[in-house]
């Protein structure tokens, strides 16, 4: 047998690596829809809280940082009492937010999404449950990865539709409620039937490519983290803007909530689909070069939300968008598993998402933001591009000194 590098190798890949990947992308599925409570309503709950779009904006972003500091935090707890567990957590505190949230308070929707949906749920069931599959995984990693870092997308197919009829019907607070006690029965009841230990990692290139404390892109190790963090950071500001705001975008152009959920729906749908092909490309070319390509996609997705503002158009930027940006995350993940140690995946994983979700964080914020000032999305739209292609050139010069490394190896 020959491993992904094409050298010879046992493979910590069973059929049961494959089951943990799809229970882990259901779990990541429901949690993911949890935020999506505050997307969807977002224009109900502005309403009915005051305060204007940027407070539901805020419990967003509120929901995106909590979740990359919980990542670090349930990561490093993880690594002491085991996925599992963690996961547990995370299923109760899902719940636990959005019963806080559905009060109907500012301060309950901002502590429920931010501290339950946010800190303790997806950041106990996102970045950590990422960090545990890879460890499953040594063939066909970038493959799984991009599996099971699409739940995001599932969601988002799944869940807005339903969401924008439930709260129509039962209002913005029932529909929490429910959702959240749902979710968690769920997640709880996976966790503990399925996640166990992960196999230990195989000695050799297929577990480890530059040992503890060397040079990684030529750079000590912690400063190239922080290099391919920044562009982690910097792709995720543009990537949050369609998808936190694209209802409320439908809705100031005439357009349904009903259809602007339904786009939502179809740009996850496209993403979820993409993101399979990203992941079959990263495992062959890497995964730099692949965040590389999906970022300058990305650039033409968002061009897309510029040129056209009708429905039939709006629905096939949306599909465009979701195909150029969904491969951009879980590329970076490979490179992390590729330049660094499996060892110190459970925290070097879980930083990485604290510092793109925290990009993801300002970016649905600011694009609240903006529009409370200028009272149109297209300046935000600039705005993500601007960002965009600064994220394009440091990118660009990580991957040449990957080659550069490689060619001298």
């Amino acid at each position: 047998m020959t491993d992904g590098q094409g050298q010879g190798a046992e493979s910590i890949e069973t059929r049961t690596s494959w089951v943990v990947a799809v229970t882990a992308v259901t779990m990541l599925a429901l949690a993911a829809g949890a935020p999506l409570t505050v997307v969807i309503g977002l224009a109900p709950i502005a309403e009915s809280l005051g305060g204007g779009r940027s407070l539901p904006s805020l419990a967003t972003s509120l929901a995106y940082l909590g979740s990359g500091i919980g990542g670090v935090i349930c990561g490093l707890l993880a690594a002491r009492v085991g996925q599992r567990a963690v996961a547990i957590l995370g299923g109760a505190a899902i719940f636990s937010g959005l019963a806080l949230a559905s009060l109907g308070q500012a301060w309950s929707l901002l502590a429920g999404i931010g501290l339950g949906v946010g800190l303790f749920g997806n950041g106990a069931l996102f970045a950590p449950m990422v960090a545990y599959v890879s460890l499953w995984f040594d063939r066909r990693r970038g493959t799984a990865l991009a599996l099971v870092s699409s739940g995001q997308y599932i969601a988002g197919f799944l869940w807005p539709f339903l969401f924008e009829r439930a709260i129509r019907g039962f209002g913005w607070q029932a529909t929490m409620l429910a959702y959240g006690a749902v979710a968690a029965a769920i997640i709880v009841t996976l966790a503990a039937l399925v996640l166990r230990p992960a196999p230990a990692p195989l000695r050799g290139p297929a577990a480890i490519r530059t040992g503890a404390g060397g040079r990684v892109l030529g750079m000590r190790p912690n400063v190239a983290l922080g290099a391919i963090a920044a562009c982690n950071f910097l792709c995720c500001i543009p990537m949050a803007m369609p998808a936190a705001h694209l209802v409320a975008f439908c809705a100031d152009l005439g357009i349904a909530a009903s259809r602007g959920a339904m786009m939502l729906s179809v740009l996850l749908l496209s993403a979820f689909v993409a993101r399979q092909f990203w992941g079959w490309l990263s495992d062959r070319i890497g995964g730099l070069s692949t965040a590389l390509a999906g970022s300058a996609a990305q650039v033409v997705g968002m061009a897309g939300f510029l040129v056209t503002q009708d429905e039939a158009g709006l629905f096939f930027a949306a599909a465009a968008y979701g195909l150029g940006f969904s491969g951009i995350i879980p590329a970076y993940v490979m490179a992390i598993r590729t330049h660094f140690p499996a060892a110190e995946a459970a925290w070097r994983v879980p930083a990485l998402f604290l510092v793109g979700l925290s990009g993801m964080a300002s970016g649905a914020w600011l694009a609240g933001a903006i529009y409370d000032a200028v009272g149109f999305y297209a300046a935000a739209w600039w705005v993500g591009i601007a960002v965009n292609i600064v994220q394009l050139g440091l990118l660009g010069a990580l991957v040449g000194r990957e080659r550069a490394e490689a060619a001298v190896q």
